[in-house]
């Protein structure tokens, strides 16, 4: 989450910012405000965070938002301590290569576990209740951002440079954490209870399914659930945390057919 925090504010300060482009999420929006403003982008990133991080506190999972919040706080911190320094004068190597380390920062922050805030908070939320593509809520709230600075600025140059940047971004999220991809965890316990107790507040299902050791001949519950690449991590560590001697094996689902989400009643 560190090394995330770091490349986001070195992709920031040292390309973006200096050729007054935009990253993708809130971040974009408090560049926006702030090449308009003057105002601290650092500060503002910080700031417009907080609304999003609160109701990702009750509707996402607190060890998600806890992670989240502690990337949000060190990226704004990187932010005041690095200075604004413009590294590559061609604006398109700004782009390419901001875009390169702001994607690879938050690829390291959603891979294990939190995110970069923004944007990636509300596409969780809204995966939870609906079954989208996560990069595709993105890029529609990235363009709303992009449209934005082409309203207040009138420069396309910038815009479609900015749009290059996010797009760089993007590649190398995928690259480091697929996104949308669906996992099937098949977990066998012995501790069925206590587990199902902490998994069942999760919108997703829960199979369970008697199975018997074939070597220890030793009854056993497995319980079966499928969950987007987002929740793995946070999966992974409440079962390790109550069973640490649960065998999960995860296997990739090439599709579901349903209903994706536990039923409401």
């Amino acid at each position: 989450m560190t090394a995330g925090s770091l490349l986001i504010a070195l992709g920031f300060n040292l390309f973006l910012i200096p050729h007054q482009l935009l990253s993708g999420g809130i971040s974009g929006i408090s560049m926006v405000i702030g090449y308009i403003t003057g105002g601290n982008i650092g500060l503002l990133y910080f700031i417009l965070n907080l609304p999003v991080l609160l109701w990702g506190w009750f509707a996402v999972g607190h060890r998600f938002i806890m992670w989240s919040i502690y990337t949000v706080i060190l990226s704004t911190l990187f932010l005041q301590i690095i200075p604004v320094t413009q590294i590559a004068e061609d604006i398109v190597l700004g782009s390419v290569f901001g875009g390169i380390l702001v994607g690879f920062g938050s690829g390291l922050t959603l891979r294990y576990g939190g995110s970069s805030g923004g944007f990636d908070i509300i596409a969780s939320i809204v995966t939870r209740k609906r079954d989208l593509p996560v990069g595709m809520i993105i890029f529609i709230l990235n363009g709303a951002v992009i449209a934005l600075l082409v309203m207040f600025t009138q420069n396309w140059d910038s815009a479609l440079y900015s749009l290059l940047s996010i797009f760089s971004a993007g590649k190398v999220v995928d690259l480091i954490h697929v996104r949308h991809i669906k996992l099937t965890a098949f977990i066998i316990t012995t501790k069925t209870e206590e587990l199902l107790a902490k998994l069942l507040s999760h919108p997703r299902g829960i199979t369970i399914i008697k199975t018997r050791g074939a070597y220890s001949q030793a009854d056993r519950d497995m319980l079966m659930t499928v969950r987007t690449k987002y929740e793995l991590a946070e999966l992974s560590k409440t079962i390790t945390s109550i069973d640490p001697h649960a065998f999960i094996n995860i296997v990739e689902t090439v599709g579901v057919i349903g209903d994706f989400s536990k039923p409401k009643d």
